[in-house]
């Protein structure tokens, strides 16, 4: 859904990018700094119930991603293996930020809310299987009402609300199973466009005696 602001905002942080790639800074170390700033900062300010504090400071860092892209296309220094890195360092992220949730929740007697984050915990993460899973198959699934993007905001908005100094009522158990919705239907879409692909035609392969060994990633994993 936040498609449309990338484009905008990736060309505003541009320069930003430039300059630190100009300094030898990689994109490798700004993802592995706005993972562990934002992993840390979850799990020390929202497992003791600082919700708003925490907040700033995992948008800060999370932030970092879109600073790691723009140093990448500066320096000429994408990679595969930058790639899952990335990829890799936003689900441990996204586990701190929800884990560090579920961990209050469940010392503070609200049960309620603890299934709420455990399940925003789960959808998010098959929702980034399948779409890596798909990749995998070489079909795509980038479709969804609720993207990485999306999940960090609406989580992040409605705690640091509760968090704010007077203090929102209900504004994270709404954001939360609202989340909860929202991840849902994604799954559904996601799945939806997987299953469409795999029903077209098969692009033909090489045959065995072509020179291929005759098995097939599926045959190898």
């Amino acid at each position: 859904m936040l498609n449309l602001l990338r484009a905008p905002i990736s060309k505003a942080i541009d320069p930003m990018g430039r300059s630190l790639a100009n300094a030898g800074v990689t994109p490798d170390v700004i993802t592995i700094i706005g993972t562990v700033g934002a992993t840390a900062s979850a799990l020390i300010f929202f497992t003791h119930g600082r919700f708003f504090t925490g907040t700033l400071l995992v948008w800060a860092f999370v932030m970092l991603d879109m600073v790691d892209g723009a140093v990448a296309r500066a320096g000429g220094l994408s990679s595969r293996f930058g790639a899952v890195l990335d990829s890799s360092c936003d689900r441990i992220a996204d586990a701190a930020v929800f884990g560090s949730l579920a961990w209050w929740f469940a010392r503070n007697d609200q049960p309620e809310l603890l299934a709420a984050a455990l399940l925003c915990l789960v959808l998010g993460s098959l929702t980034s299987y399948i779409k890596a899973r798909a990749e995998g198959m070489g079909m795509t699934a980038n479709v969804g009402i609720a993207e990485r993007s999306e999940r960090l905001i609406i989580v992040l908005v409605g705690t640091g609300l509760t968090g704010w100094p007077f203090g929102v009522p209900y504004a994270q158990a709404v954001a939360l199973w609202l989340l909860v919705l929202a991840s849902t239907i994604t799954v559904g879409q996601r799945f939806a466009t997987v299953w469409k692909q795999a029903r077209q035609p098969a692009a033909p392969t090489a045959s065995p005696l072509a020179g291929g060994n005759g098995s097939t990633p599926e045959a190898q994993r």
